[in-house]
């Protein structure tokens, strides 16, 4: 379901985290559904089972999942992740902009390269 890019500098724990946060937002998994087991996905990744956990743990933390004990992990019916998503990319959007600001990049040019990319991806 998930593929980790070792290439990516970005940790592999929170690839994992990125990746179900965004098919959870997309409905591609749906409230109340059981996730994989922590050594089943860790088997399928070819990855340590801690790592993992690490992961579900974050996914927790922000409450994309809920743990029963004993029965394993599930995704949350929460109404308000695509809201949570959603504040995050506008988060690192800011970053970004204060970043371009900061290298006297023109709005224009980041306005005209976003418009590009949404043509592309339709």
């Amino acid at each position: 379901m998930i593929r980790i890019d070792y290439t990516d500098s970005t940790p592999i724990y929170e690839q994992i985290v990125n990746k179900y946060k965004n098919l959870i937002v997309r409905n591609v998994l749906t409230p109340e559904e059981k996730m994989p087991s922590v050594r089943t996905l860790a088997m399928e990744l070819s990855i340590n089972p801690n790592t993992i956990q690490k992961a579900y743990a974050e996914l927790e933390r922000q409450g994309f999942i809920y743990t029963v004990k004993g029965k394993g992990n599930f995704v949350a019916a929460n109404d308000n992740l695509k809201d949570i998503k959603q504040a995050e990319i506008l988060e690192k959007l800011d970053g970004l902009l204060k970043e371009a600001k900061d290298a006297d990049v023109d709005l224009s040019v980041l306005i005209e390269h976003i418009q590009s990319k949404q043509k592309q991806s339709k």
